[in-house]
């Protein structure tokens, strides 16, 4: 018999793979089920047939139930209705109401919670990662499961902390089963955190993975030949661009498979806490 330690071992699995909810009120027997006699199976498909044949025609047409509700909108259409919505946003509460409101992501009709960032927004550093996982989706808050604890240890060991940064991610709502988010997925949410970032209006930028990276900077290169360097990301605010510096890092996710890495974040993490120092 399994230990108590084998149990929650797997069920910790089941979780980090995206098994983290039920479906259905009751559960199905598909063994007593697939017992039934062929005959009786198909007389019960006969008797339907004849019972809805003898059904008096309904003056309503059916209604059909989608458990997850679709947009009709292309893709291009989801991102121009996103920018409508972020750069109509003032401030940081109004940003958030608006990507409640947002229906053009498919995303958010699997996600338990909108996840929208932590920290102080006035903070000179603002960090950026992928997507929420499912601890995060549980909690509404970034990085607050495993790989987030090992981010908030690196931001402390250069004084940091939730009071002194902001954290936040590309996409507000977790992808199924922690998957990697479609090209399109980041494109419909690009607008919501460009205009996250032009409210915040931090000093320095830190991009954590390579998504994340890629998405804000337009770049192609993978996350080892991006991280470690500073990079530019420019705004493209309707009421003034502005140029912030920004710093690729590794994603702690990725740092837990790789300790080997620790060494080259340790670096960078050190280079933002130097360029902070020089902005004061």
């Amino acid at each position: 018999m399994p230990t108590q330690a084998e149990l929650l071992n797997l069920l910790r699995w089941h979780i980090d793979a995206g098994a983290d909810e039920a479906i259905g009120d009751s559960p199905t027997d598909h063994f007593k089920a697939a017992s039934v006699p062929e005959r009786m199976q198909r007389q019960a498909v006969t008797t339907g047939r004849v019972q809805a044949a003898a059904a008096p025609p309904s003056s309503e047409a059916p209604r059909r139930r989608a458990s997850v509700p679709l947009s009709l909108e292309s893709p291009a259409a989801a991102e121009g209705s996103a920018d409508q919505l972020a750069n109509a946003a003032s401030t940081l509460a109004e940003l958030r109401d608006a990507m409640q409101q947002f229906e053009g992501c498919s995303l958010k009709h699997t996600a338990m919670n909108l996840v929208f960032g932590d920290g102080n927004p006035d903070a000179d550093v603002m960090f950026i990662g992928e997507a929420p996982g499912a601890d995060e989706d549980r909690e509404g808050l970034p990085f607050v499961g495993v790989s987030g604890r090992l981010l908030d240890r690196m931001i402390a060991a250069i004084g940091m902390d939730r009071t002194s940064a902001y954290i936040t991610n590309i996409l507000p709502w977790r992808p199924p089963g922690n998957r990697k988010p479609t090209t399109n997925e980041v494109t419909i949410c690009l607008p919501f955190i460009r205009r996250h970032i032009e409210l915040m209006a931090p000093r320095v930028l830190v991009l954590v993975g390579g998504t994340s990276a890629s998405a804000l900077l337009g770049r192609s290169e993978g996350i080892t030949k991006l991280r470690g360097r500073w990079l530019v990301y420019r705004s493209d605010d309707p009421g003034g661009g502005f140029e912030i510096p920004c710093m690729p890092i590794y994603h702690p996710a990725y740092l837990l498979r790789q300790s080997a890495l620790k060494r080259d974040a340790w670096r960078d993490i050190l280079a933002i806490q130097e360029r902070l120092q020089s902005m004061e």
